[in-house]
């Protein structure tokens, strides 16, 4: 059904990376929210560990916006799936503004966003080095496309009143609102190592500090009345929001008739990257989502038909989740009885023989280790074959985020044909019902996988 959706929102951007976006942005959700304001928190791009802040500031889950994983038509009912029934949305951009999918102009930038949700911008300018320059800056990304809005500008890591004066000279000069300044200030940082920040799992007494400090630092820093005036000013948006139900039905994959199968679905500290429309599509297409943790748990959720095992940081945990044999004994089990198993990057990691000499759970006949160079980027695939997630054909958007290397044994199946970028290669593996890849893929745009695992799980109260 099209709606129209009238909710005040801002999408939070920045010239480059680190500025200060997820300081600002998580501020922002946690001061509303203490303002008794309905959040719904948002972020560009394929990042699963601001909206585990985001999460956290709100409490409401942190979703992602991607058109490259997408595609530029679900933006809008995805925004509108996530915002339904809340007073305001605050989006945290990826990269600079105008960043986006490498060689593909705007696609997938925050710029892109931005316009598709007809949102005005909070541009997040680093003013450590510079004074009147700032000017010059911000005209310049204000100038560059005309559709985009610049509402104003967030000037943050200040280093005195007189560098604040100098600043807001400059940008009254050229007619641009600020919006806030925040000082230079450790007390709000979050802690980082090889793929970014920490995820909030991993140390949530200092998550939890850490956003209440980013809340505090917004308010007394920022404008709030002048930026929830900005936020109201956005224009109503007209369509149909995105429904999992609808998905699944639209794709031809209703729930099947009969018992509903228990879809356990790996979480805790090492398994953190999750989209939350996954459990949802699961749920839609007729399981009963049951989460587990690796990390402590030495079973699997009673009568598992079906396993994901998504992305996060195993490699970190390694030791304890090798000394989990029981657990391991049991994926192993499940699998090798033909039960689906959809595993992304980490899950991968899990399932291979060994993960830097520590033992996993052996699935696949594989062995990983850590390594110094980064893997990242978009990607395009095509399946390779049929498997438990698509049939062969198949075309998907993914993306690849890792330092590991994995040395598969001979005579393994791939899962997908990765045709760009690059030169086209084989990735991941997909064995009877195992499908494990180092892609990470949105089933917002493939529906039908989780239609697909579910229809062949193992139903309660059937032998495995």
């Amino acid at each position: 059904m099209v709606r129209t959706l009238r909710i005040p929102r801002l999408v939070v951007a920045a010239p480059s990376s680190g500025s200060g976006k997820t300081t600002v942005a998580t501020g922002l959700m946690a001061a509303f929210t203490a303002r008794g304001l309905t959040v719904s928190p948002h972020k560009a791009g394929p990042d699963y560990i601001d909206p585990g802040y985001h999460a956290l500031a709100t409490g409401r889950p942190g979703r992602n916006l991607d058109a490259y994983l997408c595609g530029t038509e679900l933006l809008g009912p995805l925004f509108a799936h996530g915002a339904a029934g809340a007073d305001l949305a605050v989006v945290e951009g990826v990269m600079g503004l105008y960043d986006g999918a490498a060689g593909q102009g705007e696609l997938a930038s925050t710029a892109q966003l931005a316009k598709a949700l007809r949102a005005p911008v909070v541009l997040v300018v680093d003013g450590s080095s510079q004074s009147r320059s700032v000017a010059a800056l911000v005209h310049g990304f204000a100038s560059w496309d005309p559709e985009v809005r610049i509402g104003g500008v967030i000037l943050n890591k200040v280093g005195s009143d007189r560098h604040e004066e100098l600043l807001r000279e400059a940008l009254d000069e050229a007619g641009v609102d600020v919006l806030g300044v925040l000082r230079r200030t450790p007390q709000a940082a979050t802690p980082s190592r090889h793929l970014g920040l920490v995820p909030v799992a991993e140390r949530e007494p200092e998550a939890v500090a850490a956003v209440a400090a980013m809340a505090e630092q917004v308010r007394a820093g920022c404008d709030l009345d002048a930026l929830w005036a900005l936020a109201r000013s956005a224009p109503p948006l007209t369509g149909a929001p995105w429904d999992p139900a609808g998905a699944l039905a639209g794709a031809g994959t209703p729930p099947p008739a009969g018992p509903r199968p228990v879809v356990a679905v790996a979480g805790g500290a090492a398994f953190t990257f999750s989209y939350a429309e996954h459990a949802e599509l699961l749920t839609a297409a007729g399981a009963d989502v049951v989460p587990f943790d690796p990390l402590r748990d030495e079973r699997l959720p009673e009568s598992t038909g079906a396993l994901v095992i998504g992305g996060g940081f195993p490699e970190v945990y390694a030791p304890e989740l090798s000394a989990n044999a029981a657990l391991r004994a049991e994926v192993a089990a499940l699998a090798a009885a033909g039960a689906p198993v959809a595993a992304e990057c980490a899950g991968l990691l899990y399932l291979a023989r060994e993960l830097d000499g520590a033992p996993m759970c052996g699935v696949l006949d594989a062995s990983a280790r850590m390594t110094e160079r980064l893997t990242l980027g978009y990607r395009d695939a095509v399946a390779v074959a049929d498997s438990v997630l698509a049939p062969a054909g198949t075309r998907v958007s993914g993306h690849e985020f890792h330092r590991t290397r994995l040395e598969p044994g001979a005579g393994t199946d791939p899962a997908w044909g990765v045709v760009r970028p690059g030169p086209p290669r084989t990735e991941g593996f997909a064995q009877g019902g195992v499908h494990a890849s180092y892609l990470h893929v949105h089933w917002a745009a493939l529906p039908t996988a989780a239609a697909r695992l579910v229809a062949r799980a193992v139903r309660p109260g059937a032998a495995v």
